[in-house]
């Protein structure tokens, strides 16, 4: 097996930071139904979800608004923060009217009657300049939100995450590509501190995730490590 090969193989892994590609398992219904314009959030929330770990003190970093993968954190984990920019984070009720624009006044009433909405710790805020302590998380997820940061704004935020995480803490990331360079982001990353947890694979497959709504994009995933022992 040549060395190119070798790195394609290790590359099937959960840990390893590569496209998505149709072969991964997608999750059609997340919390709610997905909506069909949504087309990668089926393959990342799906991938995503594997790390959250019950008991555990975790971050959704630009979550959106109506977007359900902090209701899953809510549900799952010991304590699950959120944050976002806008400023109807900080506001159940505009949560809850934004569920019922994206998914439907049954979702909503789901979400209220579950309680995850309100188990979650809420917060208005740039991912450039976290209000959190230091150490604080075991793992942040930050699912495709990197292709709207401005180039200062990407490297505060990857600072923010690592100063954040406690050791050995894990950043969950999705984003676009080609918005985001991927040698870019690599060098970034590692400049910030961090390891990745697997292989990084570069490789555009054949079979990658697409999507032609915006432009042709694909979806890129990445494990990343802040090091140190617990």
């Amino acid at each position: 097996m040549n060395d190119r090969a070798s790195e394609r193989q290790a590359a099937g892994d959960a840990a390893s930071s590569r496209f998505f590609t149709e072969r991964d398992p997608g999750a059609a219904e997340f919390v709610f139904p997905l909506p069909a314009p949504w087309w990668s959030r089926p393959y990342e929330y799906a991938w995503c979800a594997g790390f959250a770990e019950p008991e555990a003190v975790v971050l959704d970093a630009a979550c959106g608004i109506s977007h359900p993968f902090k209701f899953y954190l809510a549900d799952l984990c010991g304590e699950a923060h959120a944050c976002d920019w806008d400023p109807r984070i900080a506001s159940e009720t505009e949560i809850a009217l934004d569920v019922v624009r994206d998914f439907g006044k049954g979702a909503a009433e789901t979400l209220m009657r579950t309680g995850s909405l309100g188990r979650l710790r809420l917060a208005r805020a740039s991912i450039a300049a976290l209000p959190y302590p230091a150490a604080h998380f075991d793992a942040v997820f930050c699912i495709s939100v990197l292709e709207h940061l401005s180039p200062a704004d990407f490297e505060a935020a990857l600072s923010e995450f690592f100063r954040t995480l406690k050791p050995r803490g894990k950043l969950v990331l999705t984003f676009d590509y080609p918005t985001v360079d991927l040698g870019r982001f690599r060098a970034a990353a590692l400049a910030s501190g961090f390891e990745f947890a697997g292989a990084f694979d570069d490789a555009l497959p054949a079979d990658a995730v697409t999507s032609d709504l915006w432009g042709r994009l694909y979806c890129f995933r990445a494990l990343l490590l802040k090091p140190g022992a617990r």
